[in-house]
């Protein structure tokens, strides 16, 4: 895959990735700000300007005009906050990519942030927070998170706090974006078939006179765990939810290659350990998968399921099992090759859609890592031997590491924590 990286004199940079075997076109506008920056009393902020964004511009007044015009094209367009980053865009064919182009750069640099839209919106924010709380599958996430990182921005919900979210006020988002949403902060990428000199034109046109500024730090997680955690939050529900892994490494680590294999090993597809182990042998879930989560200073890799209340302990403790055993037990060379064409061939199909490219460019540049192409992630991957699979495993899988969330019909924390032992 082929890229080129342009920066302007305000600091924002343009990323082109041309691709050749396709007739669609993805722009996506990102900028590097999320939920772990907010102060507390602006928690949910950086997701409720995302709803701003698509309440309309001078140039389109409403979400309708907005949402007609991409419609009226095809294109697939949607926005997405994280932790620590906030994106929006467009994938259309690739006739259409200058009125995608137009569309995003404007509800990006234009959008007014109607004082009334505003009080609209808190009623479908607080409906989306309490349909996250109505799911459990989704919800225990936020609360794996809320364990590990509790007294930090990073462990609170993207959507924010109910309190904080009926507070909010226009001037709240204006001075937020003042200085949050600035140039050198923001990266535009183009991916699939395009004019790249037409396009760079274009986005110049459109980007060169963004206010430029230094944003605030975040408040950074200082880890200090010395025991097994449990976070237990009570509801009734049909099937018990967790999630239950160990703290682990940071987005740029050198180990980061060896975790992802590790975690594929473990629970990464239908021939994993964890899923053959929990699913196939002792029928305890239907749904079984490890993963893998970075940030700037801090990570962890977990496994999460849903199963039957009466099979909580059973299911904690095969897993717990698993982890010992790739902790003590070299992997065999086949399994850490499978796992190595596994990751590959995932993300070789991935990459044949534009959004996909687009979306692979943009998120190293955001983090300001140095952009590696393809082949030199795999090389990477290569490199991972049995060794490095059973020394980061070493490393990561003991007792002092390990949290577990659970969500389900449960009070008996004494019981439970009596399970979390590696």
């Amino acid at each position: 895959m082929r890229y080129k990286k342009h920066t302007l004199k305000n600091g924002l940079r343009i990323i082109t990735a041309p691709m050749a075997d396709t007739q669609t076109a993805t722009v996506v506008v990102m900028v590097g700000v999320g939920s772990r920056y907010e102060k507390d009393n602006e928690a949910g902020l950086s997701h409720f300007i995302e709803h701003m964004f698509f309440k309309g511009t001078k140039k389109r007044p409403t979400t309708l005009d907005i949402s007609e015009e991409l419609d009226s094209i095809g294109g697939e367009y949607n926005a997405f906050t994280w932790k620590d980053k906030t994106g929006y865009y467009a994938k259309v064919d690739s006739r259409h990519l200058q009125i995608a182009l137009d569309v995003v750069a404007d509800l990006y640099l234009n959008s007014k942030i109607d004082p009334k839209e505003i009080e609209k919106e808190k009623g479908t924010i607080m409906q989306e927070l309490n349909m996250y709380e109505d799911t459990p599958i989704r919800d225990i996430g936020d609360v794996f998170e809320g364990l590990l990182y509790s007294k930090n921005p990073l462990g609170r919900h993207i959507v924010g706090k109910k309190k904080s979210i009926a507070s909010f006020k226009r001037k709240k988002f204006t001075d937020y974006m003042k200085n949050f949403y600035v140039a050198n902060d923001t990266v535009v990428c183009i991916a699939g078939k395009f004019n790249e000199k037409k396009i760079i034109f274009q986005i110049k046109k459109y980007f060169s006179g963004m206010n430029k500024g230094k944003k605030p730090n975040f408040e950074k997680v200082v880890e200090k765990q010395s025991d097994p955690q449990l976070a237990l939050k009570f509801k009734k529900t049909d099937q018990t939810h967790f999630i239950i892994g160990n703290r682990a490494y940071n987005e740029d680590h050198d180990d980061r290659f060896a975790l992802a294999l590790l975690s594929t090993i473990l629970g990464g597809n239908m021939s994993s350990r964890l899923f053959i182990e929990v699913r196939e042998k002792r029928g305890l879930a239907y749904s079984v998968h490890s993963f893998v989560e970075s940030y700037k200073e801090c990570g962890y890799i977990a496994t999460q399921a849903g199963v039957d209340h009466k099979n909580l302990k059973l299911s904690i403790e095969t897993i717990l099992k698993e982890y010992k055993k790739i902790a003590t037990k070299k992997i065999t060379e086949k399994e850490l090759q499978k796992a190595k064409e596994y990751i590959k061939g995932k993300s070789l199909m991935g990459l044949e859609s534009s959004d996909e490219v687009a979306m692979f460019f943009i998120d190293q540049e955001i983090r300001k890592r140095k952009i590696m192409r393809i082949k030199e992630i795999f090389k990477h991957i290569d490199k991972v031997t049995t060794s490095d699979i059973l020394r980061v495993a070493g490393d990561i899988f003991l007792p002092e590491k390990l949290n577990l969330a659970i969500i389900g019909p449960h009070k008996d924390k004494k019981e439970i924590r009596k399970l979390l032992n590696i």
